[in-house]
């Protein structure tokens, strides 16, 4: 068995779909804490009855967290040993537990990685699209103009972007995405990833768009959405093309010179004319 020397904090990772998808040592972690804070225990119940794991539950989650914090902090200073747990993956990513990390390694507290699965590295392993460099980015807003802004400020990154998005938003979600990067921009859609109706999509994101679009059953579940960085080329012919577009914008408007400037240095004719438009 796993050995609670003094009291820690455990920070451990749970399977994305699949109940098996789980460390020997998260289980020797489970079974011999004093508590595991989860963020629905219903849901981390399912997964403890599987594996004969019988450790009192506490919820902690978005809304009580700032209270139950110092409650599971002040047990620790206690002697007792705690888990953390979120629905599943690795806990703090888009998920609770940053307040109890905080106060815990305020206080002196060991806080341990268990270390396993993360729908993040997971649908990087698959995507097909460069690892070496990324960012992940969360959920994108909700609202779509905060969600536009976001995109725009992304638009010229160069490493591979990973978000996280919900089934009421991924077509939304996919527009915006075509309208700030352009419809040629790379994309990788994984959907459900490590459950029964498993899939991945990689096309361009107009292409991708279109089958979400007409497929009702790719608009389900919970999505890992994966673009393509930014050509560096484009990116460093942006600056030339948009000073032509805007000496052609005083003689043929802005329509014009955008399409013009663009076809000139290949960049995006939308890109430029938002900028052109954004300037008046």
């Amino acid at each position: 068995m796993f050995l609670m020397a003094d009291a820690r904090l455990f920070i451990v990772a749970t399977p994305i779909g699949n109940l098996e998808d789980i460390t020997l040592r998260a289980l020797e972690v489970l079974a011999d804490v004093d508590v595991i804070a989860a963020e629905d225990t219903r849901r981390s119940r399912v997964l403890l009855s599987r594996h004969g794991v019988d450790t009192p539950l506490l919820a902690l989650h978005e809304h009580n967290e700032e209270q139950r914090a110092p409650i599971l902090v002040e047990r620790l200073r206690a002697g007792e040993s705690v888990a953390l747990v979120s629905d599943a993956g690795t806990p703090l990513l888009s998920d609770p537990g940053f307040r109890l990390v905080g106060l815990a390694a305020e206080a002196g507290i060991e806080v341990v990685a268990i270390p396993g699965p993360s729908s993040i590295t997971a649908a990087l392993s698959i995507s097909g699209l460069p690892t070496d460099r990324f960012v992940f980015d969360g959920f994108l807003p909700a609202k779509q103009s905060a969600r536009l802004k976001r995109l725009r400020r992304l638009k010229s990154e160069q490493r591979t972007l990973v978000f996280f998005e919900s089934s009421h938003r991924i077509s939304a979600s996919l527009a915006d995405l075509e309208q700030v990067f352009g419809s040629d921009r790379a994309v990788v859609l994984c959907r459900e990833l490590t459950k029964q109706f498993e899939t991945v999509l990689r096309d361009t994101v107009s292409a991708l768009r279109n089958r979400v679009e007409s497929d009702a059953n790719q608009r389900k579940g919970e999505f890992v959405l994966l673009v393509a960085g930014c050509d560096a080329d484009e990116d460093d012919r942006l600056p030339e093309a948009l000073e032509l577009a805007r000496e052609l914008a005083e003689h043929l408007g802005v329509s014009q010179a955008a399409r013009i400037a663009a076809k000139v240095h290949g960049v995006s004719r939308r890109e430029l004319y938002q900028v052109l438009e954004s300037g008046r």
